[in-house]
């Protein structure tokens, strides 16, 4: 195979893999605007708000700093923000507090389904109840095709070393 033949063969390869790895269905302008939303969403939330899992705030005007991964949308077959009504997601957030490493910070993740027929968009976690186990609770909250990968995918690993830098730069640290 010649180099020029090779070459666009890795190129096209990288570029499907590329949209393959965005992990939804759907083209990936989409989900950038999915991605960008529900981080600026739960990042604009109170520590308070975020409180689920037993989880407690932290310093009141301290900063949240989230990292998303989307699962899914409804309808899936949406081709604008506008038209999506439902996202399925993971999130992982920090608790900034200044001069606090993210290794002791409050940290709030889980998956998240997102009711973005509402502004702001409406965030609920999944929880587990007295009765039901976390991982049959993901499977009541979550479409079969997303409940697999909710118990088993959190962040990528790009995602998670953005959450890690930005939120080092919130810390001041």
């Amino acid at each position: 195979m010649n180099r020029y033949v090779w070459a666009l063969a890795v190129l096209l390869s990288v570029s499907a893999g590329v949209y393959a790895l965005s992990g939804t269905d759907g083209p990936q302008d989409l989900q950038g605007q999915i991605m960008t939303r529900i981080r600026t969403t739960l990042e604009q939330s109170s520590p308070e708000q975020h409180q689920h899992a037993g989880h407690a705030g932290g310093e009141q005007d301290a900063p949240v700093i989230c990292g998303v991964r989307v699962y899914g949308f409804e309808p899936a077959e949406a081709k604008s923000l506008t038209d999506v009504r439902t996202v399925y997601a993971f999130h992982m957030c920090g608790v900034a507090e200044p001069g606090r490493p993210w290794d002791v910070a409050v940290k709030l993740a889980g998956p998240v389904i997102l009711d973005m027929s509402t502004d702001p968009p409406g965030i609920q976690a999944v929880e587990a109840t007295a009765e039901i186990r976390y991982v049959d609770r993901i499977r009541q909250m979550f479409p079969p095709r997303y409940a697999d990968q909710a118990i088993k995918e959190a962040l990528s690993p790009g995602e998670m070393t953005d959450l890690r830098t930005r939120y080092d730069a919130a810390a001041g640290l």
